[in-house]
């Protein structure tokens, strides 16, 4: 019988009780790592080419010699298999650090073994958010400006989601210099005049899979696009304000710090794209 909680550790598929990290080990010591997170739907993972993609290109970014993709995508579905959850809406987590090396900041001359974790668990969808509309907070973009890495250096993401949190928010929009980024953990979209205005692919956020599966889906339905950054001081005139990601989807946000966005209701265009990608992620389970 599978064990409820199986995890894989370099190599290995064991009790995630039994994972041992060293104290060593460049992701513990220096955040030297990367991650990423696919969503799995009765089984049936969801875009994890591009997720694979980028968790490859962070790779490369920080010349880390990862896995293959190819077994990461095995290990994957054995890990929804080993859980039980073919049948649950799911996700699996992948963190590849450098490996363990004497503390020192440059990299080892001699690359030690890379730390290659992977579990999978379930997700409960946030279906009241996404029928009534959720609250976002604003907060200085303090981050490093290689957002573009999905990198486990996320201090500043973590800082920003507990502020959010507080403020009982779903999440908090990065402002810098006077533009928005992108949420502590989503991508951030506006309708302005029936225009999807989003932060261009830079190193300033990170190039979500939610996002280009969504940008595809309004070059399907004929929705304008602009990506060009969305100034701070425009963000309440927005007619309506959605944010992106693996485990939030499309959220739409009726609020976001004491003001309200348009009706206070999530508006047509965000229900719109609501409803694309709902059918999309619905085929790719069958």
């Amino acid at each position: 019988m599978a064990h409820p909680d199986i995890v894989y550790f370099n190599t290995q598929y064991l009790s995630k009780a039994d994972v041992k990290i060293s104290p060593d080990d460049r992701g513990f010591l220096f955040a030297d790592g990367v991650y990423e997170v696919i969503r799995a739907y009765k089984g049936q993972f969801f875009r994890m080419d591009l997720h694979l993609k980028r968790l490859a290109r962070s790779l490369r970014e920080l010349k880390i010699d990862g896995p293959s993709m190819g077994s990461i995508a095995e290990i994957s579905d054995m890990l929804i298999q080993r859980n039980n959850l073919k049948d649950s809406d799911a996700a699996i987590y992948i963190q590849i650090t450098r490996g363990a090396a004497p503390r020192k900041h440059a990299f080892p001359k001699s690359a030690p073994s890379p730390t290659v974790y992977l579990n999978a668990y379930t997700i409960q969808p946030p279906v009241e958010a996404w029928e009534k509309g959720a609250k976002a907070i604003t907060t200085p973009d303090i981050r490093w400006t290689r957002c573009d890495i999905k990198s486990v250096s996320l201090l500043p993401n973590v800082m920003a989601s507990q502020a959010a949190a507080e403020a009982g928010a779903k999440d908090a929009i990065f402002i810098r210099d006077g533009f928005v980024t992108e949420g502590a953990h989503t991508n951030v979209c506006a309708v302005f005049n029936g225009h999807l205005q989003t932060h261009p692919t830079n190193n300033y956020i990170l190039p979500g899979v939610t996002r280009e599966v969504v940008l595809s889906l309004c070059a399907k339905l004929n929705l304008p696009v602009n990506e060009t950054p969305i100034p701070a001081k425009s963000l309440p005139r927005a007619d309506e304000i959605m944010l992106l990601g693996t485990s939030t989807e499309v959220m739409p946000i009726v609020q976001v710090d004491n003001w309200q966005t348009g009706n206070g209701k999530p508006g047509p265009i965000t229900r719109k794209l609501q409803k694309a990608f709902r059918q999309l992620r619905e085929c790719s389970a069958q």
